[in-house]
């Protein structure tokens, strides 16, 4: 019989716990993920009680609060506060989102709150991106042309501006990518939906004339092929798109070819 063990050091336990000095009407506790490469000690669930009269009301009005009031150590990243730059991505209650843009009061009882899913952890709700990022050049974000115009912009007619839109939005927070089961699996080979999407922006952009050289860097059985159309990419996009669709538009493309 099989026996699958988690590796001790992957173990998540029982943390700190920062209750308030005194009851109050207006409370909310946080379950926050921990943990310091450095150390070498186990990741750890800290517990935080704060007073929500003392803060703003999204998750990370919270964060803010409890690193400047309580634990100065609890590391993430933010920045825009506005669901525009995506710096704040992580796992709230089950879900990837933005903690800027995620309501404390949508959260029934305890704030549970994890790094992105299957990515290594730098610190705390820090992951490391860099895979994706690399990922991201790989598909030579920019636009190709040869045609060297002396106006500085590049003008579309408003009908094919509109193919662009639900793909220029995407604020690169990589929601998607880590709820993707495909992604955990083969995040080595797989690109990824937010990588995908991003793919498709490009193909999608009539001025861009590296159209063909695009679309034969995507036919392959795993940067593309790994997509099972789950679309847990598209339930858990914060910005509503659709990276299941940009996905399904690639094989189209690709099929219409052949």
């Amino acid at each position: 019989m099989v026996e699958l063990l988690l590796p001790k050091n992957s173990r998540v336990q029982e943390g700190n716990k920062y209750p308030l000095k005194k009851k109050v009407k207006n409370s909310k506790t946080f379950s926050i993920y921990r943990f310091n490469p450095d150390t070498g000690v186990n990741p750890s669930l800290d517990t935080y009680e704060i007073n929500l009269e003392d803060c703003g009301p999204m998750v990370l009005d919270a964060l803010i609060h409890i690193k400047g009031k309580i634990d100065p150590t609890l590391t993430f990243r933010r920045s825009c506060r506005e669901g525009v730059c995506g710096s704040c991505s992580m796992n709230i209650d089950g879900t990837n989102t933005l903690a800027c843009t995620k309501y404390i009061n949508d959260s029934k009882g305890k704030v549970k709150i994890y790094p992105l899913p299957h990515m290594p952890v730098i610190k705390d709700l820090v992951p490391d991106l860099s895979q994706v990022y690399k990922q991201y050049s790989s598909i030579e974000p920019w636009l190709k042309t040869s045609k060297n115009l002396s106006e500085r912009e590049r003008k579309q007619l408003p009908e094919d501006r509109k193919e662009l839109d639900g793909l220029y939005e995407c604020i690169m927070c990589f929601c998607c990518s880590t709820s993707c089961p495909s992604y955990w699996w083969n995040g080595d080979k797989y690109l990824g939906p937010a990588i995908l999407l991003q793919a498709w922006r490009w193909i999608s952009d009539n001025r861009d004339e590296a159209t063909e050289e695009r679309i034969e860097n995507l036919n392959d059985s795993f940067k593309l092929y790994r997509c099972h159309t789950i679309m847990n990419c598209t339930k858990t996009c914060p910005k509503g798109l659709n990276p299941a669709k940009a996905i399904a538009s690639i094989k189209q493309k690709i099929l219409a070819r052949s």
